[in-house]
């Protein structure tokens, strides 16, 4: 029997339970995969409460895009996977169908990729949709260049930090933005070049003090709502404006600075494209191996404590990933 994560109404973390189900053998092009830890995200907060771009299938609705573990059998046809893989989900599947929270998953092949760099399972669980949306925005839509400023708000999150070790990889300049200044001091350690707190002072000043007067190449978003104005004000003129979240679910007017590009991002529709996720993946395996590219881990959580975890993640307080193990 298998342990998976359920829940059968939208609401609040309380909503979510543990059920026993049986997983069963892989099918034609099937791999059956042990869940060792599993990373949180965002968007499963907002899907799970019903805010997210589609909705729950109810009840008995699966959750989670990110889990890493090791492969337990291969079905008929799977080929490029082998049994004790250490392995990592893509994130590329409708979560209440094929959800990953819980402690066996049987999943199709190609939603799995091998661990990249060498990592562990806790690292694993933490490094695709942060890095692959940060680096498939920043990246290969954003053409971001040695020297470019790029600003980063939300810096704390996962993809935050992401960024800002991508733009320190490629040779730009990571500002981060936080709404706290109890803050600066880590993102300053994570390799920021300078911290924005915005309890400190107004957004575009800063920006300006800092870039003197030139504003950022790229401004690297997931807030939106009707703060998107000023933020797209501190785009250097011809610069891009990246979107790629909705934590502020308001409607977010268009910026009066018509010197400047929109792009709203979604990593699925990227990521998903398989000579993408390619070049993704040797990205980063090249970073992590050299180190450039090293995920932070907020907090681990147990399976059983998966209330506790999504409560964590909807306090706002974390720096980095939170990852959920999976004992045995």
């Amino acid at each position: 029997m298998a342990q998976q994560v359920v829940f059968d109404e939208v609401g609040g973390p309380e909503v979510l339970r543990i059920e026993k189900v049986e997983h069963g053998e892989p099918g034609p092009g099937e791999v059956l995969l042990r869940v060792d830890a599993l990373g949180l995200n965002r968007a499963e907060a907002l899907f799970r409460a019903g805010g997210y771009y589609y909705q729950p299938t109810l009840p008995g609705s699966r959750l989670g895009y990110e889990a890493s573990g090791e492969v337990l059998a291969v079905g008929e046809g799977v080929t490029g996977f082998s049994v004790g893989d250490p392995v990592l989900t893509a994130g590329t599947g409708e979560m209440s169908a094929s959800g990953v929270y819980g402690d066996h998953l049987r999943l199709a092949a190609d939603g799995l990729l091998h661990r990249p760099g060498g990592t562990d399972a806790v690292t694993g669980a933490a490094v695709w949709l942060s890095y692959s949306t940060a680096y498939g925005a920043l990246v290969e839509q954003g053409g971001l260049r040695p020297g470019d400023t790029v600003l980063i708000t939300a810096a704390s999150s996962s993809v935050g930090i992401a960024a800002i070790q991508i733009a320190n990889h490629i040779g730009a300049i990571p500002v981060a933005v936080t709404r706290s200044s109890a803050k600066r001091e880590r993102l300053a350690q994570l390799g920021a070049a300078h911290v924005i707190a915005l309890d400190e002072g107004g957004l575009l000043e800063q920006v300006a003090e800092f870039t003197g007067g030139r504003g950022a190449e790229i401004v690297f978003d997931p807030v939106s709502g009707p703060g998107l104005a000023e933020v797209a004000r501190a785009v250097t003129p011809g610069g891009l404006l990246i979107v790629y979240g909705w934590l502020d679910p308001r409607p977010a007017p268009l910026p009066l600075n018509w010197s400047l590009r929109i792009l709203g991002y979604g990593n699925l529709q990227v990521a998903g494209v398989p000579e993408v996720r390619h070049r993704i993946w040797h990205f980063l395996d090249a970073g992590l191996r050299a180190g450039t590219l090293a995920p932070v881990i907020d907090r681990t959580f147990d399976l059983e404590e998966i209330v506790e975890a999504h409560r964590h993640l909807e306090s706002n307080s974390q720096i980095g990933k939170i990852v959920v193990t999976v004992r045995h």
